[in-house]
């Protein structure tokens, strides 16, 4: 890596533009730019997630998915950096539903929509979730312009449903319940 990140303030942007991993230019706008972001902010609010409390039964465990998670994000963001290059693979994915099977069958089926909340680590894995669903729309949009392989865009898709999962197991890990969207009907006269 060298010295490449010894210099963070070059001004290279200052006209609004920037440069990718191949070394083109583009607006600091641009879809390829926009997703970037949306996949950076997710890996810093997974590194939030990271400074919550977490019940002590499960701290080793996620502790170890979530920094593999940040470490996939990180590639994610390169290989969405460098047009037609690949570092996400398949394998990735088939991760992430290991985990999601593991995780979802210790929750009971839900019946009704859940609201985001309970502890602060559930409460936060929420805000990963949605701001994963963000990446997940910043890299769909990216891809109707530009040639993407599958695997981001399933990563991102499978991610914020492991996100939903872990949000529920930690509320019961912590000895709560999923707080329940209570609509109610009202009637029409």
């Amino acid at each position: 890596m060298g010295n490449r990140l010894s210099k963070i303030a070059t001004r290279t942007g200052d006209a609004g533009m920037t440069g990718l991993g191949d070394g083109s230019r583009v607006e600091k706008d641009h879809l390829r730019i926009c997703a970037m972001g949306d996949v950076d902010e997710l890996n810093s609010e997974i590194g939030v997630l990271m400074t919550e409390s977490i019940p002590e039964a499960l701290l080793a465990e996620l502790q170890a998915l979530f920094l593999q998670v940040q470490h996939d994000l990180f590639d994610l963001g390169g290989e969405l950096c460098i047009p037609n290059y690949t570092l996400l693979k398949p394998d990735h994915v088939a991760q992430l539903d290991v985990w999601l099977e593991k995780y979802n069958a210790t929750l009971p089926p839900l019946t009704e929509f859940i609201l985001p909340g309970g502890t602060r680590a559930a409460a936060q894995a929420h805000v990963c979730r949605t701001v994963c669903r963000r990446a997940e729309r910043s890299i769909v949009r990216l891809g109707w312009e530009e040639p993407l392989y599958d695997s981001p865009r399933q990563y991102v898709n499978r991610l914020s449903d492991l996100l939903f999962v872990l949000s529920r197991v930690l509320n019961r890990a912590a000895g709560g319940q999923d707080i329940l969207w209570k609509h109610e009907k009202k009637e029409t006269k």
